[in-house]
Formats: structure tokens, sequence, C-alpha cells
């Protein structure tokens, strides 16, 4: 029996809202630039079914359809700051209160067998 996806079938409310959001705004820019669902699909190389999920805020539809419409509209350059570490002012306040300078980089893959 499949594990429950409790993100899907109950999220945090202000997660499902601002997926609702996301999805009615790439609407509006769609239709502001007067293209068609089929249109759009095209573009960005997936079905209508996907863009019309998208639109709906789907919480099933997969991050790549959402940023694709961004790209799509020219409305992507602000996705780049969404998670910057430099504007993560609570994480910067934790990591110089643990005194951690970074994370631990990775040693790399061993060929000792």
């Amino acid at each position: 029996m499949a594990a429950k996806n409790l993100l899907i079938e109950a999220p945090p409310y202000e997660v499902e809202q601002a997926i609702k959001r996301l999805g009615n705004d790439l609407r509006t820019a769609r239709l502001r630039r007067n293209l068609t669902i089929e249109q759009v699909s095209q573009k960005i190389g997936t079905g209508p079914r996907a863009v019309m999920d998208a639109e709906k805020g789907k919480m099933t539809t997969g991050i790549a359809v959402y940023t694709a419409l961004l790209w799509a509209y020219d409305l992507l350059r602000p996705m780049a700051e969404l998670a910057d570490p430099a504007r993560d002012s609570e994480g910067l306040t934790l990591e110089r209160l643990s005194g951690r300078s970074r994370a631990r980089a990775s040693e790399g893959l061993d060929n000792d067998f």
C-alpha cells in the first residue's frame, strides 16, 4: 500500500493559498497576452491539461510546469530570489549564532573498495 502524501491531501493553508494565487496569476498573465491554453502548452512543451491544472492551482502539478509558465510569460526573473541565502535573515542569524560558517563540503566518491 502506497504511503499518503499529506502535502497534497492536506497541505498547510498558506501553501495551498500560495499555489492557488500563483495559478490565478498565471491565468491572468496568459489572458493579458491573449494566448490560448493550447498555444502556451505548445510553447512549454506539455499538454493543455497541465496548463489548466496549474491555472487552477492544483497541488499535484509539478514545479516544472509552474516554472515553465513563468518563463513563457517572461516572469521568471523574480524566482531567482525566492530562496536566496543572502536574503534569508533567519538562516543568517542562526548561522552566526551557531558559529558554523558553511555546510561541510562533500568529500566526493572514493574508489577504495
